[in-house]
């Protein structure tokens, strides 16, 4: 175990690499735990650290879209994921997307690079009896780290369901009943693959989405109370928006909206869309399509899709459950559990929902633990900012039914005075203006010297 002078951190994700490294660039002796590649849990493939296990994307890249505004304001935090990201991306129209084997190995080699950070291939199956920890586990610790997790924190720990969407090989395309374009030309205006479908495809579609069987939960998997599974709303597998009505899908991942068909110039009925894995493009992820489906289901029913009934699938959908903790009630603005403060947490254990949020979890836990240590003040995460917004929902006691989300605007901020005559797009650039204001004098008061940090020994190109 680390020692008690220095920070230690449970995860290798998005969080823990984060929370690692900020703790390091403050002169923290850090020590990462991550039990792979000697333990994988249920959604993992690789050993690598801040595996991406569902999606490939990060998300929006516009400032004026808050995950958008909460990376830059990563990136000026000299964050560690972020700058990955943005050195590994493939083309995804206005959305910041990774080849993720490369995103993978570069963070971990930063990470094995800097003098502060010790990275221990051992899984924790107690919680550490001294010093400061941050628990960033993700939401699927071990059993014996859920136990210890449920014993530190009491009745706080909760759970949900989260999915995984498929991935299909490229050459195993019939790319002559598809397109290239992003949703209205955004980024170089072709990072899609699109499958027009007419309104008796999409029918069939839904169809069989609704028909097809599903992999059944195991009991321990249900909400005692309803014996339902309890999904979160932002990450519904695709049969389930199928049951919610005829046209869920249309005003969902189907949206034909902004994807004009080129070749005709009309808009279809209904879109597939397909986003780039890799840099090379060899591999594709179907946007939106997280399921629970089983195997063969997944295949007779997306083979049905125009252009995929050769279609080699890398990976098909998955479903896994996942954890989190009662963070309004459980932790402080810096992330630290109140009934025990050696502890921080950080990542989707916390409820913030997103590759992005975790990672911003990683900053705020990762800074907060390392000025205590080393006996500096703290300094508050400005609630101005997309930062601030993260901790918002984190300490949202308004409802007692706490649940993950991603970042919003809703829990920004409003400006000072009046800005009703505005529209929406012009508020959110003036709150996204005033954001980065904030965010560059708490930078500033950390220390960090932005996206382009004094440890950068080890480049992109470096790790292929």
């Amino acid at each position: 175990m680390a020692s008690s002078a220095g920070l230690t951190v449970i995860g290798g994700g998005l969080a823990g690499c984060e929370a690692a490294w900020q703790a390091a660039q403050t002169g923290v002796a850090v020590e990462l735990y991550e039990m792979r590649p000697h333990r994988r849990g249920p959604a993992h493939e690789t050993g690598m650290l801040a595996e991406l296990v569902c999606s490939n994307s990060l998300r929006g890249a516009a400032i004026e879209n808050a995950v958008g505004l909460l990376k830059e304001e990563l990136a000026r935090c000299d964050s560690l994921i972020v700058g990955a990201a943005r050195a590994t991306a493939v083309p995804a129209g206005g959305a910041l997307a990774v080849d993720r084997e490369r995103f993978g190995a570069l963070v971990e080699a930063r990470l094995a690079a800097h003098p502060k950070v010790t990275i221990r291939r051992e899984e924790i199956v107690e919680l550490p009896a001294a010093g400061r920890v941050i628990v960033a586990c993700g939401p699927l610790p071990s059993q014996p780290l859920a136990d210890a997790v449920d014993a530190l924190v009491g009745s706080g720990r909760l759970h949900y369901y989260d999915a995984a969407a498929p991935i299909v090989a490229a050459d195993s395309l019939d790319t002559s009943v598809m397109y290239r374009k992003s949703r209205y030309d955004k980024g170089d205006g072709e990072d899609y693959l699109n499958i027009p479908l007419d309104a008796a495809a999409y029918r069939q579609f839904v169809a069989d989405l609704r028909r097809l069987p599903k992999h059944d939960p195991k009991e321990f998997e249900k909400d005692a109370a309803t014996g339902k599974i309890p999904y979160f709303e932002g990450c519904l597998p695709i049969e389930e928006m199928a049951l919610r009505g005829a046209d869920a899908l249309r005003f969902g991942p189907l949206k034909p909206v902004g994807l004009r068909d080129p070749r005709s110039g009309q808009t279809p009925y209904a879109v597939v869309q397909l986003r780039n894995e890799n840099a090379s493009g060899s591999a594709l992820n179907l946007v939106g399509f997280q399921t629970r489906l089983t195997w063969p289901a997944q295949r007779e029913a997306f083979g049905k899709l125009p252009g995929l009934a050769q279609a080699e699938w890398l990976r098909l959908g998955v479903m896994h459950r996942n954890t989190f903790i009662d963070s309004p009630r459980l932790l402080d603005r810096d992330l630290r559990l109140r009934a025990n403060p050696r502890f921080f947490f950080a990542g989707q254990i916390t409820g913030a929902e997103g590759y992005v949020e975790a990672a911003a979890c990683g900053c705020i836990a990762g800074n907060a633990a390392a000025r205590e240590i080393a006996g500096a003040p703290p300094v508050p995460v400005p609630a101005e900012t997309a930062l601030g917004a993260v901790l918002a929902h984190l300490a949202n006691t308004t409802t007692a039914d706490f649940q993950p989300a991603n970042v919003t605007w809703s829990y920004f901020t409003p400006p000072a005075g009046p800005s009703g005559k505005l529209d929406k797009r012009e508020k959110r650039r003036r709150l996204a203006e005033r954001a980065l204001e904030r965010i560059d004098a708490f930078a500033a008061a950390l220390g960090r010297c932005g996206a382009t940090g004094a440890v950068r020994e080890t480049s992109a190109a470096a790790i292929g």
